[in-house]
């Protein structure tokens, strides 16, 4: 347990971060596996909406600095690649 006050603020502080980081991460799995998920369905419209949404997800993530820009980049390319070459 903490002895001093700073300490003891440091703990709640890192608390609330790791939830935010933590809704971030699981937002933006989730993204993905609906995108994965439309695109095995072959549902191209469900895939592209899914895949706006997925973008957005995974941008926020980024910007938290809860996932590194190069991953990001390339789940984007990655999930943009497999609703493109749908028919």
């Amino acid at each position: 347990m903490a002895n001093m006050k700073n300490a003891e603020k440091r703990i709640l502080v890192n608390a609330k971060k790791n939830v935010r980081n933590n809704n971030y991460t699981a937002s933006m799995k989730t993204a993905v596996k609906n995108v994965e998920k439309a695109v095995l369905a072959k549902e191209k419209d469900k895939a592209e909406e899914a895949l706006k949404i997925a973008i957005k997800r995974i941008d926020k993530a980024a910007g938290a600095n809860v996932v590194a820009k190069n991953k990001c980049a390339r789940e984007k390319s990655r999930l943009t690649k497999k609703v493109n070459q749908m028919q």
